[in-house]
């Protein structure tokens, strides 16, 4: 192992890992909101809007990210509708993390009982009311392992984004090995890089779910 050399990539890792972590940020934050709009559409069973919504999970799910990325960084160009390599990443990421959160959040609001809409309803309590302050914080108890484990998908997914020319951890180092050959000392400190930024993120998840479990309980 030449650490002279992992000291001298180091700084490029850095700026990789700024790269990686802002995409999948953004990639987390938008697949949410998606997810629960598409949970909505999905239990409220409106006829066309649930057929297209099904469409949209089965080909989100159905279909690899990397092609997902290649059909909005090149295809869409085609109708005049061009963005930069980040802003076509947080798209596919969104496209594909949303349909996985829509799982999650079906599944939590799912979890709970009718008697809770019900008693909402008895009290005077809008559909928005209900929503915010008793339906939601049930679900999420509920779907918070759900969460966790696609954000850590989500962020092990944004490796593929490389694939359309944007510089994170897995494009730094392919492009280290191919210019350098240094094929052991790259592979570790991608393996290090994501180590790094993923197990913060499993052990914090791990301790929100104890800790909901006990509140639930």
């Amino acid at each position: 192992m030449d650490w002279s050399f992992i000291g001298e990539h180091l700084p490029l890792y850095a700026e990789a890992a700024k790269i990686t972590l802002t995409i999948s940020f953004f990639g987390v934050i938008f697949s949410l909101i998606v997810g629960l709009i598409s949970a909505q559409i999905s239990l409220s069973k409106i006829p066309i809007l649930s057929q297209l919504n099904s469409v949209y999970v089965e080909l989100s799910r159905g279909t690899p990210l990397l092609i997902q990325l290649f059909l909005i960084y090149f295809g869409l160009t085609k109708v005049g509708l061009k963005m930069d390599a980040e802003a076509a990443a947080v798209v596919g990421l969104t496209f594909l993390g949303g349909s996985y959160m829509a799982e999650a959040f079906r599944a939590g609001f799912e979890s709970v009982a009718a008697i809770q809409f019900e008693s909402a309803q008895v009290l005077g309590l809008s559909k928005i009311q209900t929503l915010q302050h008793v339906i939601l914080p049930q679900a999420l108890s509920v779907a918070v392992p759900g969460f966790v484990a696609n954000v850590i998908f989500l962020i092990k997914e944004s490796s593929v984004v490389s694939g359309i020319a944007l510089a994170d951890l897995m494009y730094v180092t392919k492009d280290i090995i191919g210019m350098q050959y240094d094929t052991t000392e790259a592979l570790f400190m991608l393996v290090i890089a994501y180590v790094i930024i993923l197990v913060p993120i499993s052990l914090i998840g791990s301790w929100l779910e104890r800790r909901l479990d006990y509140a639930r309980r």
